[in-house]
């Protein structure tokens, strides 16, 4: 499918799988909607008819390069921008939204450097009528035997995972999530991949921003994906993958670039083998070639050997969300401006966040 065709498919395919989305199934209270919201920064326009929809109870992942505008529509469904077109949560304006029913952990958050763990996160639960336990918190995000340290000689990643603790304190129907895993190192990503794993089967709604596509193809159940202000894509990740991200694949890593001699030998070698489906190119590391199930390695790797190729190593892969990003995004994306254009300009605009949604004031504030 080419890309024009894709961006105008976009819409109705996210309103198609919305019909099964989420634990509700048919007829599930909609926790969010996104039609026509439009916003531009000067010239620069970030967000250019966005029309989604998310279901009570879903992960939902939203992805895109940097500058695609993923910022600025957390901002504007969390009420701390403005923008044009109808922006709904549970019903109401974001703004109008009962503050404790919110959590949102921003991509950029500084909450003070001399307060401990434990400390931030009775501050923040605080600021509820009903918070949850904050040593049960702390436990959640995997900082439970770091919660007396102060928040400035935390590591990055338990930075980031006590973040993650004020944005959840508060028990939220719907939790905003701007990459929260960034900078967590492996063991710290489980533990948040299985608290978000839990809040969903409890019924909490997750809005997931992610450049993780890993962590997104493992946790969403649906997919959008921006580039340039607008959905260019969207649905589950199976079907995603199984519209977009091409076909499985055999690399074979050499010590020598491939000429094209070579890789006319493999393809010639290839055909003859398995038909004409399965495609040959050269690689920075090696050969690749497109399009082999899983019983036609052997044929494959013969195909190599009739070339005379000396491969160091081999390794088979099935698409993944990786792949439909790369594909509809380009692996070296950049917008009129430059990579990042409209973040830059988001950065510049925005007002510090101060942590989870707690109050009308502090809402405005952001």
């Amino acid at each position: 499918m080419d890309e024009p065709t894709a961006e105008a498919d976009a819409s109705s395919a996210l309103a198609a799988a919305s019909s099964t989305a989420g634990d509700g199934g048919p007829g599930a209270e909609t926790a969010v909607v996104a039609e026509g919201v439009r916003k531009a920064y000067g010239d620069v326009v970030a967000l250019d008819g966005i029309d989604l929809d998310v279901a009570a109870g879903e992960v939902f992942g939203l992805i895109g390069p940097n500058g695609a505008g993923k910022t600025t529509l957390v901002r504007a469904l969390t009420g701390t921008t403005e923008a044009e077109g109808d922006l709904r949560v549970f019903g109401e304006s974001p703004r109008d939204v009962e503050p404790s029913r919110i959590g949102l952990l921003p991509q950029s958050f500084d909450p003070p450097a001399r307060l401990t763990a434990r400390e931030l996160v009775d501050y923040y639960g605080g600021l509820y009528d009903a918070a949850r336990d904050t040593e049960s918190v702390l436990d959640d995000v995997g900082m439970a035997d770091d919660a007396d340290a102060w928040y400035e000689t935390l590591s990055g990643g338990q930075k980031r995972r006590t973040c993650v603790a004020t944005a959840v304190v508060n028990d939220p129907d719907l939790l905003f999530l701007d990459e929260p895993t960034t900078g967590i190192d492996p063991a710290g990503r489980r533990a948040i991949h299985r608290l978000i794993e839990r809040l969903a089967a409890d019924g909490t709604t997750v809005f997931l921003t992610s450049h993780a596509m890993d962590e997104v193809e493992r946790l969403a159940d649906r997919v959008a994906m921006l580039r340039d202000g607008r959905v260019v894509a969207g649905g589950a990740p199976d079907r995603l993958i199984a519209e977009h991200g091409g076909a499985p694949r055999l690399d074979a890593e050499t010590a020598e670039a491939a000429t094209d001699g070579v890789v006319e030998r493999v393809a010639a070698g290839v055909r003859d083998r398995l038909g004409d489906d399965p495609t040959v190119a050269a690689t920075d590391e090696g050969i690749r070639v497109r399009g082999v199930r899983p019983e036609a390695i052997g044929d494959a790797v013969g195909a190599l050997d009739d070339a005379g190729v000396a491969f160091e190593s081999l390794s088979w892969s099935e698409p993944s969300l990786e792949d439909v990003y790369l594909r509809l995004t380009g692996e070296e994306y950049a917008r009129d401006g430059g990579d990042g254009a409209v973040e830059s300009v988001e950065s510049a605009a925005a007002v510090e966040s101060v942590g989870p949604v707690a109050t009308d004031d502090e809402v405005g504030d952001r």
